[in-house]
């Protein structure tokens, strides 16, 4: 029964100690920080299965703030007392050390008419890292000069000249979690030609072989 605040969740859950985290593990209020959850809660997993020693269970939510709960995910807490959801903080590029969320990519890429589903990840590259984009395109489509164009067009027209690709791919397909998440590290793991690990968490773990040995990534 709150009020409603444009572009703000009402509230934190109720139960749910909810906290956004900077990254020295203090709560902010009012600043873009890390969803964290500081005290258990009835929805938590417990385990994993095929876990018994609650190593992947760990490395999942623990890793980054030991005893806390860190979702993975980017939140404001307002002075209002309610929330902004950023989405994914481990999906976050950093050309010319400019903190961007692949989100606010997709939200502009995934609005063009001939383009079904995306995924961006940030390619170590002239000691910096420049920006990836793959696109799974609509049947009949084709990634012509003039598709891409008017895909860096309308990302920097509704976000900033950094959000643009400095490269633009097309794929067969673009690889999920089996709880429906793209994989970005993963993806980021095969251009780099890193192992990738925890396979069994993909619902089409072949889809990683369109990322492999891509000559256009080496210039």
């Amino acid at each position: 029964m709150g009020p409603v605040y444009s572009s703000e969740l009402q509230c934190r859950g109720l139960g749910m100690k909810v906290e956004a985290y900077d990254e020295q593990g203090n709560p902010v209020i009012g600043h873009k920080g890390e969803l964290v959850c500081t005290l258990s809660a009835p929805s938590m997993p417990i385990y994993f299965w095929n876990d018994p020693d609650n190593i992947k269970y760990r490395q999942a939510y623990f890793d980054i703030y030991p005893g806390v709960w860190q979702h993975g995910d980017y939140i404001e807490i307002t002075e209002n007392g309610g929330v902004i959801i950023y989405g994914r903080s481990d999906a976050t590029l950093n050309p010319g050390g400019v903190r961007i969320g692949t989100a606010e990519i997709y939200r502009q890429v995934e609005s063009i008419p001939e383009i079904m589903d995306s995924l961006v990840v940030g390619q170590d590259w002239d000691s910096d890292v420049r920006i990836v984009l793959f696109v799974k395109l609509r049947q009949g489509s084709q990634l012509t000069d003039e598709l891409i164009e008017r895909i860096k067009i309308t990302i920097r027209k509704n976000s900033t000249p950094r959000h643009v690709p400095a490269k633009i791919f097309a794929v067969e397909d673009i690889p999920y979690t089996i709880s429906g998440k793209k994989v970005e590290l993963a993806v980021r793991n095969v251009i780099h030609g890193l192992e990738v690990k925890n396979k069994d968490a993909l619902a089409n773990p072949e889809a990683l072989d369109n990322y492999l040995d891509l000559p256009e990534l080496q210039s």
